[in-house]
Protein backbone atom coordinates (compact mmCIF):
# COMPACT_ATOMS: atom_id res chain seq x y z
CA UNK A 1 0.00 0.00 0.00
CA UNK A 2 1.28 3.67 -1.24
CA UNK A 3 2.14 6.37 1.68
CA UNK A 4 -0.90 8.20 0.39
CA UNK A 5 -3.15 5.64 0.40
CA UNK A 6 -1.65 4.40 4.21
CA UNK A 7 -2.62 8.54 5.02
CA UNK A 8 -5.38 8.80 3.61
CA UNK A 9 -6.87 5.60 5.78
CA UNK A 10 -5.04 7.23 8.84
CA UNK A 11 -7.30 10.45 7.99
CA UNK A 12 -10.56 8.40 7.62
CA UNK A 13 -10.22 6.32 10.98
CA UNK A 14 -9.36 9.56 12.89
CA UNK A 15 -12.38 11.46 11.42
CA UNK A 16 -14.43 8.48 12.53
CA UNK A 17 -13.19 8.49 15.68
CA UNK A 18 -13.79 11.70 16.11
CA UNK A 19 -17.49 11.39 14.84
CA UNK A 20 -18.45 8.46 17.07
CA UNK A 21 -16.72 10.49 20.11
CA UNK A 22 -18.71 13.53 19.20
CA UNK A 23 -21.84 12.06 18.86
CA UNK A 24 -21.38 10.51 22.35
CA UNK A 25 -20.28 13.89 24.24
CA UNK A 26 -23.48 15.78 22.11
CA UNK A 27 -25.51 12.39 23.57
CA UNK A 28 -24.53 12.76 27.31
CA UNK A 29 -24.47 16.64 27.48
CA UNK A 30 -25.68 18.74 24.63
CA UNK A 31 -24.02 20.08 21.78
CA UNK A 32 -23.71 23.73 23.50
CA UNK A 33 -21.93 21.85 26.65
CA UNK A 34 -19.35 20.66 25.02
CA UNK A 35 -16.28 21.76 22.77
CA UNK A 36 -14.45 20.86 19.66
CA UNK A 37 -10.85 20.72 21.94
CA UNK A 38 -13.30 18.62 24.59
CA UNK A 39 -13.80 16.39 21.12
CA UNK A 40 -10.48 16.20 20.34
CA UNK A 41 -8.73 15.62 23.52
CA UNK A 42 -11.62 12.95 24.49
CA UNK A 43 -11.04 11.15 20.76
CA UNK A 44 -7.08 11.14 21.73
CA UNK A 45 -5.93 13.75 19.13
CA UNK A 46 -2.75 15.15 21.16
CA UNK A 47 -3.89 18.12 18.58
CA UNK A 48 -6.54 20.53 20.19
CA UNK A 49 -7.62 21.85 16.95
CA UNK A 50 -8.13 18.56 15.51
CA UNK A 51 -11.88 18.62 14.79
CA UNK A 52 -11.61 22.24 13.59
CA UNK A 53 -8.74 20.80 11.32
CA UNK A 54 -11.33 17.92 9.90
CA UNK A 55 -14.59 19.18 10.33
CA UNK A 56 -15.11 23.09 10.40
CA UNK A 57 -16.91 24.67 12.95
CA UNK A 58 -19.26 23.02 15.59
CA UNK A 59 -22.33 23.25 12.99
CA UNK A 60 -20.22 21.37 10.78
CA UNK A 61 -19.41 18.64 12.85
CA UNK A 62 -22.81 18.51 13.58
CA UNK A 63 -23.95 18.19 10.09
CA UNK A 64 -21.25 15.41 9.43
CA UNK A 65 -22.64 13.30 12.12
CA UNK A 66 -26.42 13.76 10.92
CA UNK A 67 -25.15 12.36 7.18
CA UNK A 68 -23.44 9.62 8.57
CA UNK A 69 -26.95 8.26 9.62
CA UNK A 70 -28.68 9.69 7.50
CA UNK A 71 -27.48 7.28 4.35
CA UNK A 72 -28.02 3.98 6.30
CA UNK A 73 -31.73 5.06 6.91
CA UNK A 74 -32.34 5.94 3.35
CA UNK A 75 -31.60 2.57 2.72
CA UNK A 76 -33.83 0.96 4.83
CA UNK A 77 -36.74 3.57 3.17
CA UNK A 78 -36.05 2.50 0.07
CA UNK A 79 -36.96 -1.89 1.31
CA UNK A 80 -39.72 -0.58 2.89
CA UNK A 81 -41.03 1.33 -0.22
CA UNK A 82 -40.56 -1.25 -2.60
CA UNK A 83 -42.21 -3.28 0.44
CA UNK A 84 -44.90 -0.94 0.83
CA UNK A 85 -45.41 0.48 -2.92
CA UNK A 86 -49.21 1.06 -3.85
CA UNK A 87 -50.80 0.77 -0.47
CA UNK A 88 -53.28 3.45 0.88
CA UNK A 89 -53.29 2.32 3.88
CA UNK A 90 -52.03 5.20 6.85
CA UNK A 91 -50.23 2.55 8.88
CA UNK A 92 -48.13 1.10 6.36
CA UNK A 93 -46.58 4.37 5.80
CA UNK A 94 -46.16 5.25 9.63
CA UNK A 95 -44.40 1.67 9.90
CA UNK A 96 -42.35 3.22 6.65
CA UNK A 97 -41.45 6.47 8.74
CA UNK A 98 -40.59 4.36 12.47
CA UNK A 99 -39.01 1.81 11.21
CA UNK A 100 -36.35 3.41 9.41
CA UNK A 101 -35.29 4.83 13.01
CA UNK A 102 -36.03 1.93 14.74
CA UNK A 103 -34.20 -0.50 12.37
CA UNK A 104 -31.00 1.76 12.04
CA UNK A 105 -30.60 2.16 15.90
CA UNK A 106 -31.07 -2.03 16.70
CA UNK A 107 -28.22 -2.18 13.80
CA UNK A 108 -26.27 0.04 15.71
CA UNK A 109 -25.98 -2.31 18.35
CA UNK A 110 -25.43 -1.33 22.31
CA UNK A 111 -24.67 1.18 23.36
CA UNK A 112 -25.92 3.64 21.14
CA UNK A 113 -26.12 7.41 20.79
CA UNK A 114 -27.54 8.55 18.07
CA UNK A 115 -31.26 8.74 19.36
CA UNK A 116 -30.33 10.92 22.04
CA UNK A 117 -28.08 12.84 19.90
CA UNK A 118 -30.71 13.85 18.13
CA UNK A 119 -33.09 14.47 20.61
CA UNK A 120 -30.75 16.92 21.86
CA UNK A 121 -30.74 18.63 18.20
CA UNK A 122 -34.84 19.36 18.78
CA UNK A 123 -33.61 20.56 22.32
CA UNK A 124 -32.09 23.83 20.00
CA UNK A 125 -33.86 25.32 16.97
CA UNK A 126 -30.82 25.82 14.98
CA UNK A 127 -29.77 22.66 15.18
CA UNK A 128 -33.49 21.06 14.83
CA UNK A 129 -32.93 23.07 11.59
CA UNK A 130 -29.51 22.25 10.45
CA UNK A 131 -30.83 18.81 10.94
CA UNK A 132 -33.81 18.94 9.02
CA UNK A 133 -32.46 20.62 6.38
CA UNK A 134 -29.98 17.43 6.13
CA UNK A 135 -33.17 14.93 5.14
CA UNK A 136 -35.20 17.26 3.62
CA UNK A 137 -33.85 16.49 0.21
CA UNK A 138 -33.50 12.91 0.46
CA UNK A 139 -35.60 11.22 -2.05
CA UNK A 140 -36.63 8.14 0.33
CA UNK A 141 -37.43 10.25 3.03
CA UNK A 142 -39.84 12.57 0.55
CA UNK A 143 -41.44 9.69 -1.15
CA UNK A 144 -42.29 8.16 2.37
CA UNK A 145 -44.08 10.91 3.32
CA UNK A 146 -45.68 11.78 0.08
CA UNK A 147 -47.27 8.32 0.55
CA UNK A 148 -48.54 8.90 3.56
CA UNK A 149 -50.10 12.36 2.95
CA UNK A 150 -51.42 11.04 -0.15
CA UNK A 151 -53.46 8.66 2.44
CA UNK A 152 -55.12 11.54 4.10
CA UNK A 153 -56.90 13.83 1.65
CA UNK A 154 -58.99 14.71 4.34
CA UNK A 155 -56.76 16.24 6.68
CA UNK A 156 -56.13 19.97 6.90
CA UNK A 157 -52.19 20.58 5.18
CA UNK A 158 -51.65 22.68 8.78
CA UNK A 159 -53.07 20.13 10.81
CA UNK A 160 -51.02 17.50 8.74
CA UNK A 161 -47.96 19.46 9.02
CA UNK A 162 -48.36 20.03 12.87
CA UNK A 163 -49.03 15.97 12.94
CA UNK A 164 -45.99 15.39 11.10
CA UNK A 165 -44.00 17.25 13.76
CA UNK A 166 -45.60 15.48 16.61
CA UNK A 167 -44.70 12.36 15.22
CA UNK A 168 -41.32 13.31 14.62
CA UNK A 169 -40.94 14.91 18.25
CA UNK A 170 -42.59 11.37 19.24
CA UNK A 171 -40.29 9.33 17.66
CA UNK A 172 -37.25 10.85 18.72
CA UNK A 173 -37.70 11.46 22.20
CA UNK A 174 -39.21 7.77 22.57
CA UNK A 175 -36.17 6.31 20.74
CA UNK A 176 -33.90 8.47 22.98
CA UNK A 177 -35.72 7.15 26.18
CA UNK A 178 -35.02 3.15 25.19
CA UNK A 179 -31.74 3.92 24.17
CA UNK A 180 -30.57 5.32 27.70
CA UNK A 181 -32.56 2.62 29.40
CA UNK A 182 -29.74 0.59 27.59
CA UNK A 183 -31.79 -2.56 27.30
CA UNK A 184 -33.82 -1.87 24.46
CA UNK A 185 -36.30 -3.75 22.32
CA UNK A 186 -36.16 -2.44 19.45
CA UNK A 187 -39.18 -4.31 17.81
CA UNK A 188 -41.30 -3.96 20.55
CA UNK A 189 -40.65 0.14 20.53
CA UNK A 190 -41.13 0.44 17.18
CA UNK A 191 -44.61 -1.70 17.73
CA UNK A 192 -45.91 0.58 20.11
CA UNK A 193 -45.24 3.53 18.20
CA UNK A 194 -46.21 2.98 15.08
CA UNK A 195 -49.83 2.37 17.35
CA UNK A 196 -49.51 5.87 18.69
CA UNK A 197 -48.85 7.27 15.42
CA UNK A 198 -51.38 6.05 13.64
CA UNK A 199 -53.57 7.04 15.89
CA UNK A 200 -52.08 10.15 15.70
CA UNK A 201 -52.95 10.68 12.26
CA UNK A 202 -56.06 9.35 12.41
CA UNK A 203 -57.22 11.30 15.09
CA UNK A 204 -60.81 13.55 14.19
CA UNK A 205 -60.16 17.19 13.86
CA UNK A 206 -62.11 19.92 15.03
CA UNK A 207 -60.02 22.77 13.25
Amino acid sequence: MSSRRVRSKQVEQTRDRMLRTAERLFAEHGVASVSNRQISEASGQGNNAAVNYHFGTKSDLVRAIVRRHAGPMEEIRRGLLERYAGSGEVRDWVTCVVRSITDHLEALGSPSWYARFAAQLMTEPTLRELAAAEIAEAPMFLAVLDALHRCLPDLPEAVRRERDDMAHTLIVHFCAQRERAGTVGWSATAAALIDAIDGLYRAPTHQ
